[in-house]
């Protein structure tokens, strides 16, 4: 047993061995009243044109919450500018819905009519919204709303620009364009209204959003990507001091890089310590993953789970919609990693060891009345692994956290 997490309750020999000679941990404490952000799902996205549609198998493999599956919830997909193309990622979004998923979208450029090009700095042909189409564009985003609702899907959101501030091959917005658009259009988009979608997670974008009345009324979702995003600047005080009342996702990275395989270990690992701080630090809402079936994404090309989807699984299985990420020890040791959520009667636990050295642990519920906690483990051998079930005594449990390993706990 000396891979597997060692509950202290268990009467094993080999149990008792492992757990001896585990690193010892402060404990961590969860307290479900002390309640965060409620959680809105964890997914990925789909982009027919550029990479093809995933087939019937992977998106059940994607979207399906039982063993074996990625559990995401939230599906991001194109707004292609043509609208012959709309047509393109229904098939995936309808599966996404009947599994229970949200669907959002996020435009990379207008209609070319709407288009001018202009100078900016060293690019002669870059491309933005004419002033004059700022309406027919928001009527662009309402008739691709409407075609998808018709269509069996309706969007949980709808983005003003994928990555404004990125746009060398899309098209550009600045900070002063974005908020203009939303003050005098975004309020007739017959959806929720995502921006700014910077891909860095810049503040000067959303910056001006938050300190705009009118144009903070008429977003829904301040939308960010963590390309290159230190984890200093995943905090973001100026939106928990202005955003009441509004959402805040994570609506696409890869991390950490689109170079290596999702299967290296324990590189996967970084995976889930990013989503912990994405959670932790950041309080995003939501944590979409680029590409869904990529050879360095959550899916490999021929469909199987990749390590850094296991990594997600963790997460998107057993943290569901509508979930509230409670109060818990962050840091409990070095390089081990803890966040908590709580949906209905289950209290759900991911721990992140990502040290060469086993950790014996301790979770303290305050206040809970759990009798017993399942799990399930990932490691350099086994993805999302079941571990079986053990009883939970006076609030507290203590499982040795393998080197290099995540678990998730449910209580019951």
């Amino acid at each position: 047993m000396g891979a597997l997490p060692v509950l202290t309750v268990a009467a094993s020999a080999a149990g008792a061995s492992a757990a001896a000679a585990a690193t010892a941990a402060a404990a961590v404490i969860i307290d479900p009243s002390a309640r965060r952000q409620t959680i809105r799902g964890f997914g990925g996205m789909t982009h027919t044109a550029w990479i093809g549609d995933l087939t019937a198998a992977q998106r059940d493999a994607a979207f399906g919450t039982g063993e074996g599956r990625l559990g995401f919830s939230v599906l991001r997909i194109p707004l292609p500018e043509n609208q012959a193309d709309w047509s393109r990622d229904l098939a995936t979004a309808r599966r996404a819905i009947e599994l229970g998923a949200t669907v959002i979208a996020s435009p990379w450029n207008p209609p070319a009519r709407m288009v001018e090009t202009f100078v900016r700095g060293s690019q002669t042909n870059a491309r933005r919204l004419r002033y004059d189409m700022y309406g027919a564009y928001a009527q662009h985003l309402n008739d691709f709303t409407a075609f998808m609702r018709n269509n069996g899907v309706n969007l949980y959101g709808i983005s003003v620009q994928n990555e404004p501030d990125y746009a060398h091959d899309w098209t550009w917005w600045t900070p002063t364009e974005m908020v203009r658009f939303l003050r005098e259009n975004a309020g007739s988009i017959s959806t929720r209204v995502i921006a700014p979608e910077s891909f860095q997670y810049l503040k000067n974008m959303s910056d001006p959003i938050l300190n705009d009345p009118t144009a903070l009324a008429n977003v829904d979702i301040i939308g960010a990507h963590l390309y290159g995003t230190s984890f200093a600047n995943f905090p973001y005080p100026l939106f928990k001091q202005k955003g009441a009342g509004k959402e805040l996702w994570m609506t696409e990275v890869y991390y950490p890089n689109s170079t290596d395989s999702a299967d290296l270990w324990p590189q996967a690992l970084d995976v889930g310590e990013h989503i912990h701080r994405a959670m932790v630090n950041a309080e995003f809402q939501a944590y979409i993953w680029w590409y869904i079936r990529r050879s360095y994404g959550p899916m490999r090309e021929d469909g199987q789970i990749s390590k850094r989807g296991a990594n997600m699984a963790h997460f998107a299985r057993f943290v569901r919609p509508g979930y509230v990420r409670i109060e818990a020890t962050a840091n409990p040791a070095s390089n081990v990693y803890v966040s908590a959520y709580r949906g209905g009667d289950s209290t759900v636990v991911v721990a992140i060891n990502k040290g060469t050295s086993a950790v014996s642990q301790q979770f303290t519920l305050a206040n809970g009345t759990a009798s017993r906690v399942s799990s399930w483990l990932t490691d350099g051998s086994r993805n999302v692994a079941p571990q079986g079930t053990t009883s939970v005594s006076n609030g507290s449990f203590t499982v040795t956290l393998p080197a290099r390993s995540v678990l998730t706990f449910v209580t019951a």
